[in-house]
């Protein structure tokens, strides 16, 4: 981060307008409005996370240290949701974005992969031909009145780049692999798949089934409508595309289905992205249908050119996505003039431009994203120098909520506690989870 945008928000605060003041930003910049949000950040004498007064964090997780069942946290930890479950216990299912040939990389089996042969082979995906892939998944029991970890173990193994996904209406995680590889490197099997991860307060780990229909690609995160029980996708990629997975059998996604594309009418083979030309304002509404793709286990890792071509959307980078209230948000990281992100609202059969501040003071590279009790987009960034987490609230102003004053990596997972006092959220590169609590309810200022 530069010193022009370290001042602009140690002097102000934050800038933000809403939704209809960002369109009209774009014919009168006097008409913005700005907000403090909970206030301002409040420096952290620990060095990890800034947040405003009366906030504040608990790490309940460092890459390296044992779990409960035995093995070791991985490190690089991504995607995340809650889980309601008894009393004031929550399950957080968590994703780790760890590479092939990942050496010096914490797994969780310890030196050597010492504990490998603890697991048996069956649930472990992909032992590898040099090294196990060490990606997959982890679940820890917390007590929000205690704010305390009641159990954690490891719950997926063997895959890689496990970078978000999201949760079910049928009380499941589907974890996400964010690469496209075959088996002729350092794999045995092949990768670009979606895994399911049921909800589980006992060590328990799942046997990894890559629900093939749901495509082969670049997967980032995925949002599901409890209505449909179909499955929406994102594609990290420059060129990617938004996807639509409609099951056999709702709730039981193992039995196959269909993938579809988005495709706005009138729009065929359409660049949503903004990058030469601002075909889309931020309040443009638009009408959709889907395309039926063929031959969506892609080994040429193809789908996003066979898709366009026929017809599809184009989107810069799709990563975070959420369901809320009738609607899928879903953010793109590098969208916009300026590349620096926009948010998407996906409802029924229209999609709106939600967001697009192109300024990096704003929103710097949305990229995981979740949506609070009272209707607000909590955004964490994956941009250039500082990182934070910012917010949209549900009239359009956009705030600083958390600073990463650790070091400059992304931070990630952003999800609530399904009673609304906890976010928790990982600093990725740090290994580190962290827990949020304060006065939600605070008006905001």
């Amino acid at each position: 981060m530069n010193n022009t945008r370290r001042n602009f928000i140690k002097s102000t605060g934050v800038f933000a307008c809403g939704f209809g003041g960002l369109k009209s930003l774009i014919a009168n910049s006097s008409k913005s409005q700005s907000i403090l949000g909970y206030g301002n950040l409040v420096k952290d004498n620990k060095g990890i996370m800034d947040l405003p007064k009366g906030f504040s964090y608990k790490v309940i997780g460092k890459a390296g240290e044992k779990m409960n069942d035995g093995f070791f946290l991985p490190d690089k930890p991504d995607g995340m949701a809650a889980f309601g479950n008894i009393s004031d216990e929550v399950v957080v299912i968590r994703n780790h974005e760890i590479n092939p040939l990942a050496f010096g990389s914490t797994g969780p089996f310890g030196f050597n992969n010492r504990k490998m042969n603890q697991v048996p082979d069956d649930l472990i995906y992909d032992k590898g031909r040099v090294m196990p892939c060490l990606g997959g998944t982890t679940t820890f029991v917390y007590n929000t009145k205690t704010q305390k970890i009641v159990n954690q173990f490891l719950s997926l193994v063997g895959t890689l780049r496990n970078c978000s996904g999201g949760p079910t209406p049928w009380n499941t995680w589907i974890t996400c692999e964010e690469i496209v590889l075959g088996t002729k490197g350092p794999c045995k099997k092949e990768h670009g798949w979606c895994f399911e991860v049921p909800v589980s307060t006992k060590a328990t780990i799942t046997k990894p089934i890559p629900l093939k229909d749901m495509g082969r690609f670049n997967h980032e995160a995925v949002a599901v409508d409890p209505d449909s029980g179909d499955v929406f996708l994102t594609e990290d990629r420059n060129d990617g595309l938004i996807y639509r997975f409609v099951p056999k059998q709702k709730g039981n996604l193992r039995v196959g289905g269909k993938l579809y594309a988005l495709r706005l009418k009138g729009y065929s083979s359409c660049d949503t992205r903004n990058w030469k030309s601002n075909l889309f304002n931020v309040g443009q509404s638009e009408m959709i249908d889907w395309i039926e793709l063929e031959n969506v286990q892609s080994p040429k890792d193809d789908l996003r050119f066979r898709g366009f071509e026929a017809g599809a959307a184009q989107f810069a980078r799709g990563e975070g996505m959420w369901y809320s209230d009738g609607a899928i948000y879903f953010a793109c990281t590098n969208g916009g003039i300026k590349k620096h992100g926009q948010i998407w609202k996906l409802k029924e059969n229209t999609l709106e431009l939600f967001s697009e501040p192109n300024d990096a003071d704003l929103i710097d590279n949305c990229d995981n994203l979740t949506v609070s009790a009272s209707g607000d987009l909590f955004l964490c960034e994956d941009g250039k120098g500082e990182q934070y987490i910012d917010v949209i609230t549900k009239e359009g102003k956009i705030f600083k909520f958390a600073k990463n004053a650790k070091s400059s990596s992304e931070l990630a997972g952003p999800t609530f506690s399904p009673d609304g006092t906890t976010l928790f959220v990982n600093i990725q590169h740090d290994g580190l989870t962290l827990a949020i609590t304060g006065p939600w309810d605070k008006k905001l200022i």
